[in-house]
Order: structure tokens, then C-alpha cells, then sequence
């Protein structure tokens, strides 16, 4: 069964316009109802700051991570593969402990390798076989950093795992060339194969991608399960991010909830947390979510760096009268019920939203979810339309995310 689309059922500010196999119901939430008058009548606009009476200072530490480097002092500069860590610390102290399930997997035995030990064997159409095979992937191209040029999308089929794992051992870029999407799985596409009852919500394929750099990804005018995810694009099953950067990624820049220029996620397997750690996002681009965007998905990102990113989408969501629509998480978009994010150890600095949130967006409809931010600095990420704090917006339990030992400008 594919995603149907339904036409925008619009009650008290909420928005039906997602309908999913196994009767999986999205809302929408307007941001401008954040702020309601006293005693009904139209919502009121959102100003460039909080309201009177919820603005309270995040800078809860002048001495929080606020430099980028590559190895804190006293730490050892690479992962367990040899490839470069990049952290947002200013000392160990500041990295956040990795628990074990977001670490690397072990890849010292593959299931299969793309390439021969030489750049010429490493294809796009190998890439594409591998993906398609699953496993437990990595790559023999020599022994020189090398790009591979994606000449198609590569596409996870469902039955074929569980287990899923591309390692480029630090040294492989996989590039869209600004033309194509560069990795899918969608547990939920009956063209990659339908594997159980439930396709939102089963635990495989689990896919992890690590030590690799997904550059120039371009989803747009990919629609598909509301499009997004310029460099990846994931729904059902699980997934898992590590040492990996992402550069120069796009989706469409319209549109009041497609988003994520790096990565977009719908379902995970039992409300279970996208895992991002130890990876940089910068110069991605798409309506919404400049680098990450999801809906009723939860997330840990551990030590990572999410740089010059941009929502560049106008109108919000629902879009305004006379607007396309769009434009909030100039680096993280999030929105849905219940779900929550998690930031720390990490570093969120010079992303743009054309309406809100210009480092995060953060809504949660029925106000359950919880936005934490841990040791991370968050610092000039302008929201030219509307926030709750510097540079977040945000709506869920209680009047304010957590934010600890952090600042937030």
C-alpha cells in the first residue's frame, strides 16, 4: 500500500495531511498558534523573540563548547576505523558518553565489498548492487580518498538484512551530483518489497551508514511519503549515523513540511531514537530542516557539528495565505506527538530559517514530546519569523526544552 494523501482537514490550528499505511494519522500544528489570546478569537502573530512571561536565558554556561576541533586535548583524533572524529568540544569533558547501541558496527568481516582495491571499480552501480544485496557493506578503492559519482539512487530492499551497513573507512564520498537522492529505504514502498503486517513500524532493515560523506544529494521533486532527505531518506526500521559528514545536501524549497537537505525520517521501529553521533552537517538547503527533518521521530544527537544550514522555505506551516510554505529548522526540524530530541556534546552555529527555529524547530502537537540540550552550544542561528528562545522554537511538555550546561545565543 502506498501513502495517500489527503486534503488538509484544519481544526483549532491543527492540520490531518498525512494518512500512512496501517491507518498512521500525521498532524500538523500551525507555530503561529503558540501564542492564543486570552479569551478565544484569532491566534497572534508570533514576534521576532518570545512572548512576555516564557523567554528565559538558555546561557546557563559561559564556558560551555563553543570550538570546533578534531581531537580534544588528550583524546585519541579517530574512531575505532581510523576515520577522523569531529567533535564540538572544547575538552573531553564536554564530549557526551556514546552508549554502545550508537556506536560503530563491526565491519572487520563484511559481507561484501564494493570495488577491487582499485578507484575504477568502485561504481555507482556497485554501490547500487551492494545497497540493494545488504549486509554489512565497505569498500576496496585504493588507497586514496575517492568520490563516487552516483548515477542512481541506491535503494534498501526490505527483505534483504536485516542488517544493513555501508563503511567507507573514512576515505569515500558518495555524491548525488546535485541531480538525484543518493541512499532510500522505505519499508513502506511496496517497490522495494513489503516484508511484514505493519510496515511503519517493524524493526528491519536496520541500516547504519559510517565513516563515509554523502555530498551534492538532491531529493527535489521527490514526493514520495512527503518527500525530503536530499542525501537520505528513511521510513520503518531503524537507523543509525556515525563519523559521517554531510555536505552541500538539497530537497525542494517549498513546502510547509517537507524538509531535511541531509537526512529525512518518518517511523521508526517502536518510537525508538535516530542515533546520530560523531558527524558534521553543513550547507544543506530544503524548505524545512536544513540538515535533519522528521515526523513523530525521536533523536540522540552525540557530538556532532550542524554548521550554515538553511530553511529557506516562506510561509510556515500551514503555509499563509499566498505562500508556498515552509521555511523553519534552518538546521533541525522535528514535529509530530509523541516523540523527543536529544543534543549533546554538540555544536549548532550559523544556520538560517526564513520563518522559525533557525538552529531547531520543535513541535509537538500534543505537547508529550521534550527537547534536551546537554553540553552543546547553539549560536547565531537566526529565526527571521519567530522563536521561543535563541534561535529554537519551540512547543511541548512544559513551557520550555532542558538545557543544561550549554549556551544558547
Amino acid at each position: 500500500m502506498r501513502l495517500r494523501s489527503l486534503a488538509p482537514v484544519v481544526a483549532l490550528g491543527v492540520v490531518v495531511g498525512l494518512t500512512g499505511c496501517g491507518g498512521l494519522s500525521v498532524p500538523r500544528l500551525d507555530p503561529r498558534s503558540a501564542q492564543q489570546p486570552a479569551s478565544g478569537g484569532d491566534p497572534v502573530e508570533p514576534t521576532a523573540e518570545a512572548p512576555p512571561g516564557r523567554h528565559q536565558s538558555a546561557e546557563t554556561s559561559p564556558s560551555g563548547p563553543a570550538a570546533l576541533s578534531t581531537a580534544a586535548a588528550g583524546a585519541d583524533p579517530t574512531g575505532s576505523s581510523g576515520s577522523p572524529v569531529v567533535r564540538a568540544s572544547a575538552s573531553p569533558a564536554d564530549a557526551a558518553p556514546v552508549p554502545a547501541v550508537a556506536r560503530a558496527v563491526d565491519t572487520s568481516n563484511p559481507t561484501r565489498t564494493v570495488g577491487d582495491g582499485t578507484p575504477a571499480s568502485c561504481t555507482s552501480a556497485a554501490v547500487v548492487r551492494a545497497v540493494a544485496a545488504g549486509g554489512i557493506i565497505t569498500f576496496d578503492c585504493g588507497p586514496d580518498p575517492l568520490t563516487i559519482k552516483m548515477a542512481a539512487t541506491a535503494k534498501v530492499r526490505n527483505a534483504n538484512g536485516p542488517t544493513v551497513v555501508l563503511d567507507g573507512g573514512g576515505k569515500i564520498t558518495l555524491s548525488g551530483q546535485g541531480k538525484r537522492r543518493i541512499l532510500y529505504m522505505n519499508t513502506c514502498d511496496v517497490l522495494q518489497g513489503w516484508t511484514t503486517a505493519r510496515c511503519q513500524n517493524q524493526d528491519h532493515p536496520q541500516l547504519t551508514v559510517q565513516n563515509l560523506t554523502f555530498a551534492d544529494g538532491d531529493s527535489t521533486g521527490q514526493r514520495a511519503d512527503g518527500g525530503g532527505g536530499g542525501a537520505i531518506f528513511v521510513r520503518g526500521g531503524r537507523l543509525k549515523v556515525v563519523d559521517s559528514h554531510f555536505v552541500d545536501n538539497r530537497c525542494d524549497r517549498t513546502g510547509p513540511d517537507v524538509g531535511g537537505a541531509a537526512i529525512r525520517v518518518l517511523d521508526q521501529h517502536d518510537g525508538q531514537p535516530v542515533y546520530v553521533t560523531g558527524s558534521t552537517f553543513t550547507g544543506g538547503s530544503c524548505a524545512n530542516g536544513g540538515a535533519l527533518s522528521s515526523i513523530g521521530v525521536s533523536w540522540v544527537i552525540l557530538n556532532s557539528v550542524l554548521r550554515d544550514n538553511a530553511a529557506v522555505g516562506n510561509g510556515a506551516n500551514p503555509a499563509r495565505s499566498g505562500t508556498p510554505g515552509g521555511g523553519s529548522g534552518g538546521a533541525i526540524y522535528t514535529d509530530g506527538n509523541e516523540f523527543s530530541v536529544r543534543v549533546a556534546g554538540t555544536l549548532i552555529e550559523g544556520n538560517d530559517a526564513r520563518e522559525g527555529g533557525g538552529a531547531i524547530f520543535f513541535v509537538s502537537n500534543n505537547r508529550t514530546g521534550t527537547l534536551r540540550i546537554e553540553n552543546s552550544t547553539l549560536r547565531r542561528n537566526p529565526s527571521h519569523g519567530f522563536q521561543t528562545h535563541p534561535g529554537i522554537f519551540y512547543q511541548g511538555a512544559g513551557s520550555a526544552p532542558t538545557i543544561t550546561t550549554s549556551t544558547v545565543r
